[in-house]
């Protein structure tokens, strides 16, 4: 159900065929929601060499869950509405280049991802962020209708929707310092939505997450803190904070509801804890992005 091959669903075929110089192709089509985990999980139980998620970041979520603790490779084209990891890795926005990157320019690496535990015990892993709070409600308040119509444009939609909306306040406790927050980005990557950066040192080959959390109980308040993102400068604001954590936890106050998305799909709502999982996926990263990320890297003794 993804946008791109919602839209064309012949490409599904002609991706076989992008890829069958890898060898023997199976197409397997997801049959709805919470089935391309499982899928995957019997691709890799069957002997598969390599599993390839063709969709958009919900769908490479699922898969991603389905592999944890596999050696399998697993490859993404991109198929959906923002594409993060895509982008992030510089795979692109259209599948048939990102397929020749996938098989010309690739090679496994072995990562980190994040992992959820809610207070209630249900568990999800992340590979590109978790969001809890207010870009949690903007998930919650996107029109399906209007995503399939203007695609990305839905959430700026749904998120000016909320410009005179009191935010839930939580607790949130990282790199060993507790504060009141109404967003927090628990991010294994620098790109978010495909078109901005919030994050802005974590990349795929740390083993910690980069958090960016803001404070303000008015929608209002959000307003200079997206032209400090805009500007590249949002964890340095008043009432921003950005720093590295293996572990961060919230927890709501007030009794306020405060909902969580991972991936980009909402995930219920807080107490929840997020943890790194170190080596947990084999993922086919272009060499570009390795050797980049090796430049640049952040920390090697992130705090709890």
């Amino acid at each position: 159900m993804a946008g791109r091959l919602r839209r064309r669903p012949e490409l599904a075929e002609r991706a076989a065929g992008w890829l069958a110089v890898l060898g023997t192709v199976r197409l397997v089509p997801t049959t709805g929601p919470e089935t391309a985990g499982r899928l995957a999980a019997e691709a890799v139980a069957s002997g598969a060499a390599m599993v390839v998620v063709f969709g958009g970041d919900g769908t490479v979520n699922e898969v991603a869950n389905g592999m944890i603790g596999s050696a399998v490779a697993m490859g993404i084209l991109p198929g959906g509405t923002a594409n993060v990891l895509c982008v992030e890795m510089g795979l692109g926005t259209n599948p048939e280049r990102a397929a020749k990157r996938l098989v010309e320019e690739c090679e496994p690496v072995r990562i980190a991802v994040g992992k959820m535990v809610r207070g209630d015990g249900y568990e999800r892993h992340f590979l590109a962020m978790a969001g809890v709070g207010l870009d949690a409600l903007v998930v919650e308040g996107v029109s399906g209708a209007i995503k399939k119509r203007v695609g990305k444009v839905a959430y700026w939609i749904a998120g000016f929707a909320m410009a005179t909306r009191l935010l839930p306040q939580f607790e949130m406790r990282a790199g060993g310092q507790t504060s009141q927050r109404s967003f927090a980005l628990v991010s294994r990557v620098r790109n978010y939505g495909g078109d901005l950066e919030i994050a802005k040192r974590v990349t795929l080959l740390e083993q910690c997450f980069e958090t960016v959390a803001f404070r303000g109980r008015l929608s209002l308040r959000y307003l200079p803190y997206l032209a400090g993102v805009l500007l590249g400068q949002a964890g340095k604001m008043p009432g921003a904070a950005a720093g590295a954590a293996t572990v961060v936890e919230c927890r709501p106050v007030n009794g306020d509801r405060v909902p969580v998305q991972v991936d980009g799909e909402l995930a219920g709502e807080l107490p929840a804890e997020f943890r790194v999982a170190p080596e947990a996926l084999t993922l086919l990263v272009p060499r570009k992005y390795v050797a980049r990320a090796k430049e640049q890297r952040w920390i090697t003794s992130p705090t709890r």
